[in-house]
């Protein structure tokens, strides 16, 4: 799954969730594919080698491979999210960080925060938010909905225990 609880070290009773979305080719990958698409693409240009054709059909190929190469960049950009909700006796706090790097941050009791699941209605189908001092924000929207509908159950299991210690 892309995300992962952390417990704290015993001096402070927090824990903390990573949150980032599923990337499932890495750099080394990619370039494979690359080299690969490139390689297939240069078998349909040998016949054509020494003719005026070749030179007709080699910017497109080129164009095509910029093409997928420029979108793949953008891909892993996006990838670059994260979301990290920190949860203490007292407090949780939600922290995301965009692909361009600005932060947005949410806190609130944690005796008050509430763990809400949207089956429809939100931008994706089994939508997670917390709510609490007034505001609902959204945590893992980017994640698949098996994934959403398990961390729903993991928060909604980690906020009855924090209330029950209360």
């Amino acid at each position: 799954m892309p995300y992962a609880w952390s417990d704290s070290d015993s001096t402070s009773d927090s824990r903390t969730l990573d949150i980032w979305p599923h990337r499932s080719l890495s750099r080394r990958g990619f370039a494979g594919f690359i080299l690969i698409t490139c390689v297939m693409l240069c078998f349909p240009l040998l016949p054509l080698l020494g003719t005026v054709a070749l030179w007709g059909i080699l910017p497109f190929l080129i164009l095509a491979v910029t093409a997928v190469w420029m979108a793949i960049e953008a891909s892993y950009k996006a990838g670059r999210l994260h979301e990290a909700l920190t949860i203490r006796e007292g407090e949780v706090r939600l922290v995301r960080t965009n692909p361009r790097g600005d932060r947005q941050e949410w806190n609130c009791n944690s005796y008050w925060t509430q763990v809400n699941l949207h089956p429809t209605g939100g931008p994706v189908d089994y939508y997670v938010t917390l709510a609490g001092k007034g505001r609902e924000v959204e945590i893992g929207a980017f994640l698949s909905e098996d994934e959403r509908k398990a961390l729903y159950g993991e928060l909604s299991e980690t906020f009855r225990k924090l209330r029950a210690r209360a």
